[in-house]
């Protein structure tokens, strides 16, 4: 019988709260509860961001982050959960994490999607322990209802990011500093 010390009970104690928290027990739904949100955020991205169908059809692969709560006083953070989707079918789950630091103050909640169009993109993304949003990743952004101009200089990027659904109290989410890794729900 082993000896109970300060150091497991430590551990032990914080960690079930933890588990308990991010709703990834076992036999917890947390996979179909994540597809179910990447379903309903793809379609609201669908109807809501013109062109995105279009890139969708010609991205190697699609990562879906229906919903991001960033928050800040000073230091901030965002955190969410996604799935990573080849020709329409989930074949990872993601968590997105990111950290800042400056002026700010506020909340706001957001999804966003990463079209990776080649399959170097994807594959580099899928190879990686951590993967953090960098200088290849290219953002379209809708102009009150405008097609995403998505031409040939656009379809020619890496990555692609299109960030829809906000709400809240910060102006203008971006992901950089983000870091994906994969999980399992």
């Amino acid at each position: 019988m082993s000896k109970l010390t300060r150091r497991h009970f430590v551990i032990t104690g914080t960690s079930l709260p933890l588990l308990a928290a991010c709703g990834n027990g076992i036999n917890s739904g947390g996979a179909a509860r994540i597809d179910g949100r990447v379903d309903s955020a793809i379609e609201f991205m669908y109807t809501e961001v013109p062109g995105t169908r279009d890139l969708a059809m010609d991205a190697a692969g699609i990562l879906v982050m229906p919903l991001v709560t960033e928050a800040g006083f000073g230091f901030g953070g965002s955190y969410g959960r996604g799935a990573l989707r080849i020709n329409g079918v989930t074949v990872d789950y993601y968590s997105a994490v990111s950290g800042t630091f400056g002026l700010q103050i506020g909340a706001q909640q957001y999804a966003h999607t990463l079209f990776f169009m080649t399959e170097a993109a994807l594959r580099e993304f899928r190879t990686s322990p951590g993967w953090a949003v960098g200088g290849d990743v290219r953002y379209a952004i809708n102009d009150r209802g405008a097609n995403l101009g998505a031409d040939t200089t656009t379809l020619s990027d890496p990555v692609i990011a299109v960030i829809y659904g906000q709400a809240g109290l910060i102006v203008g989410a971006t992901l950089d500093g983000t870091r994906y890794t994969r999980i399992i729900p």
